[in-house]
C-alpha cells in the first residue's frame, strides 16, 4: 500500500506486528481538533490539531480498532485547546493532541499539537511595557516524527493601551510548518497544513489560523481560519473535520474538528463498523472516515 505523506508517519514495524494469513494490512490518519482563539486586541491564531499518518500496519483479523475524534477548541465557557483524536486496538495505541488556544496582548499562546500563537506588546496606561507574547510549542506532547509545529510571536513594538490597532497577533502553527511571527499593523500567518491522499483525493489537514492585525493573518492551508482586521471582529473558525486552528480576532473563535480515517483492501473490508462512517471507494480499496467516535472491527 502506497505511503500518503511522512510526516507524523510510521509503519506497521513499529507496532512489532508481522504479516500472516490471520493479518489485514490497512493505514490510518489521526487528526486532532485545532485550537481556538481566545479573542482580544491582538489576537494570536489557534494551533493546528496534530497530524499522525500510519502507513501499511497489519492489524489482526476481528481487532477492534476504537476511534475518538477530537472536537475543536471551544470559546466558551472557557477558551480550550483542541480535543485529541486517537485509535485504539489490539497492539496499536495512536493519539494525536489538540492544538493549542491563541492568546490576546502579550500572552503566550498555549502549547498543543501545533501552538496557539502570542499576542502582541503593549504599553499600559501606568507606562508599563509589556513585551510581545511568544508562540505556544507545538509537537506537544511529544511524538516522532513531529505531529505539529510552534506558533508565532505576537508584533514587537509597544502600543499604547488605547491604541491596539497597530499590534498584530502570532500565526498559529500547523502540521507542515511553525506559524509565522507578527509584524507591526500585520498578523503572522498560519503554518501550512500537511497533505495526504489517504482518501483517493489529495487533501491539506491541519493548518494554523492566521492572526489579527490592521492586515490580516492567512490561515494555513488545511482548514485554518483567517484572523481578523485591526482591534475589532471575529477571527475566522477553524475547518470542520480538518483540524484546522481558529483566526485570531477581539471575539475569538472555534477551532475545527478533527477527523479520523482508515484505509483497507477492498477485499479485506470486514464491513462491521460503529458510529455511522462515511465508507467510500478508492478503486481496490475502501476508505473509512470517522468524524465522530466509532469504531472498526479488521
Amino acid at each position: 500500500m502506497p505511503l500518503f505523506s511522512t510526516r507524523g508517519g510510521a509503519s506497521g514495524k513499529a507496532f512489532g506486528l508481522t504479516a500472516g494469513s490471520n493479518a489485514v494490512e490497512l493505514d490510518y490518519l489521526v487528526v486532532a481538533g485545532g485550537g481556538a482563539s481566545q479573542g482580544g486586541p491582538a489576537g494570536g491564531a489557534g494551533g493546528a490539531g496534530g497530524y499522525r499518518i500510519f502507513s501499511s500496519v497489519k492489524i489482526k483479523k476481528d481487532t477492534v480498532l476504537t476511534t475518538t475524534v477530537g472536537g475543536g477548541g471551544a470559546i466558551s465557557p472557557v477558551t480550550t485547546n483542541g480535543g485529541d483524536s486517537s485509535v485504539v486496538g489490539g497492539l496499536i495505541s495512536s493519539t494525536s493532541y489538540g492544538g493549542g488556544v491563541g492568546k490576546p496582548l502579550s500572552s503566550q499562546g498555549l502549547a498543543g499539537g501545533s501552538g496557539g500563537g502570542g499576542g502582541g506588546a503593549y504599553t499600559l496606561n501606568d507606562g508599563t511595557i509589556l513585551t510581545r507574547g511568544q508562540g505556544g510549542a507545538g509537537n506537544t506532547p511529544a511524538t516522532s516524527p513531529s505531529q505539529g509545529n510552534d506558533g508565532g510571536q505576537g508584533s514587537p513594538t509597544p502600543v499604547p493601551q488605547a491604541s491596539y490597532q497597530t499590534s498584530s497577533g502570532g500565526g498559529g502553527g500547523g502540521a507542515g510548518a511553525a506559524g509565522s511571527q507578527a509584524q507591526d499593523n500585520v498578523g503572522g500567518q498560519g503554518g501550512i497544513g500537511v497533505q495526504s491522499s489517504i482518501t483517493g483525493s489529495a487533501t491539506y489537514y491541519s493548518g494554523g489560523g492566521g492572526g489579527a492585525g490592521n492586515t490580516i493573518g492567512d490561515g494555513g492551508q488545511g482548514g485554518g481560519g483567517n484572523g481578523a482586521p485591526g482591534a475589532s471582529g471575529n477571527g475566522q473558525a477553524g475547518q470542520t473535520n480538518t483540524g484546522g486552528g481558529a483566526g485570531g480576532g477581539a471575539s475569538g473563535s472555534n477551532g475545527g474538528s478533527g477527523v479520523v480515517i482508515i484505509r483497507v483492501p477492498a477485499s479485506k473490508y470486514s464491513g462491521t463498523t460503529t458510529g455511522s462512517p462515511t465508507v467510500t471507494d478508492d478503486g481496490s480499496f475502501k476508505v473509512i472516515k470517522f468524524t465522530g467516535s466509532g469504531s472498526y472491527t479488521v
